[in-house]
């Protein structure tokens, strides 16, 4: 299900929202089965895109695999050349022929013809050194260009797998809600709002999503100098070091970084963290949770495990989507160099990391 529409479309679109009932329009559907209809409607529409995406990815990645296996076959043909040219000085030095060389050099009759032949050992020994590191450094290049051919097979076998996944999504979907649109006793009228619900979403709801998701990842940037600038923000007990974010600073610090916060808001809770506000029509709630990561790099990072607009909640596809996009953590060694975090937990009101000393 691929929509484009241009400027028309969007004024049509426009038109249209304000016609609709406001229940209707923004996100409070005039019954519950209304907005499973729009919800799934919806999932369609992003996993629609998300399919894309891993076309998209594939293709790359098809013609990296083959750039690669190209290359692998251009290395392969030069390090046999390299390799006559190892086993031939290898074989030199087994048979015992620089052994010979420099007795010749040893048994100089003069100051003057010894430094002559050990200029020439020099310059032999020297050309034999590089044809060995020339080979050694052929080898491993092929045997790196070999590792990536076998990562991109990897991940384009995973890829297959997740673009056939998301395909039986969309068909089990599409035909779960082409049933309900025909039960729902005005067909024409479902359609129309679902069409219409994908025109608002793709020309101002994904964009207004993405806009909070950008503010957000901005504004954590500065969130250890915030910290820093906290009196009893960090602690200190022996080797071990404590961080303490209570919701209503956390807020306060956002809506210092941007006005977009005035009406949004993070609430903590055990194991849980909700963000949500309201903006004009739009309405969007964000819930997630925070782990410790070590890869690439020590960090806090968040995970949305809730993505809700206007009541409608959006697919899993949406949500890695815009993790990938958008980085939400944090990184405690921006804050002391010298540790990494070890673990990381809410509780009401209350965002705590622990800390310990990195050697």
């Amino acid at each position: 299900m691929k929509r484009r529409y241009g400027i028309p479309g969007f004024i049509v679109c426009i038109i249209f929202l304000i016609q609709l009932p406001w229940t209707y329009a923004y996100g409070e559907p005039s019954s519950e089965e209304t907005r499973e209809i729009l919800q799934q409607s919806l999932s369609i529409v992003e996993i629609d895109h998300e399919i894309e995406r891993i076309t998209a990815r594939q293709k790359q990645l098809d013609e990296q695999r083959q750039t690669l296996s190209i290359q692998l076959q251009e290395q392969e043909d030069q390090i046999h050349t390299q390799q006559d040219r190892a086993g031939a000085v290898v074989r030199s030095y087994y048979t015992g022929e620089r052994d010979s060389l420099l007795m010749t050099v040893l048994g100089a009759r003069s100051i003057k013809d010894l430094f002559i032949l050990y200029d020439y050992y020099q310059i032999i020994i020297g050309r034999d050194q590089a044809v060995l590191d020339k080979y050694q450094d052929r080898y491993r290049t092929m045997q790196q260009t070999s590792a990536q051919i076998n990562q991109t097979s990897a991940e384009l076998s995973e890829l297959k797998n997740n673009l056939q996944h998301q395909r039986e999504r969309v068909l089990a979907l599409q035909k779960e809600v082409d049933g309900k649109v025909a039960a729902s006793g005005d067909a024409a009228a479902m359609l129309k709002l679902m069409d219409e619900l994908t025109i608002y979403w793709e020309n101002i709801g994904i964009y207004e999503v993405k806009r909070y998701f950008k503010a957000l990842a901005s504004a954590m940037q500065n969130l250890p100098q915030f910290i820093q600038e906290q009196n009893g923000g960090i602690s200190t007990t022996g080797t071990s070091y404590t961080i303490r974010i209570g919701q209503d600073e956390l807020n306060t610090f956002l809506r210092s970084q941007n006005p977009i916060f005035e009406d949004f808001a993070f609430q903590f809770d055990k194991d849980r963290i909700t963000a949500s506000g309201q903006r004009d029509q739009l309405q969007l709630s964000i819930e997630g949770h925070y782990t410790v990561e070590n890869e690439p790099q020590n960090s806090i990072r968040f995970h949305v495990d809730k993505l809700v607009f206007n009541q409608l909640e959006l697919p899993d596809t949406t949500r890695r989507m815009l993790e990938r996009e958008f980085d939400l953590g944090f990184y405690p060694q921006k804050i002391l160099s010298f540790v990494k975090a070890t673990e990381v937990s809410t509780s009401e009101g209350i965002l705590e990391v622990k800390l310990a000393i990195s050697f």
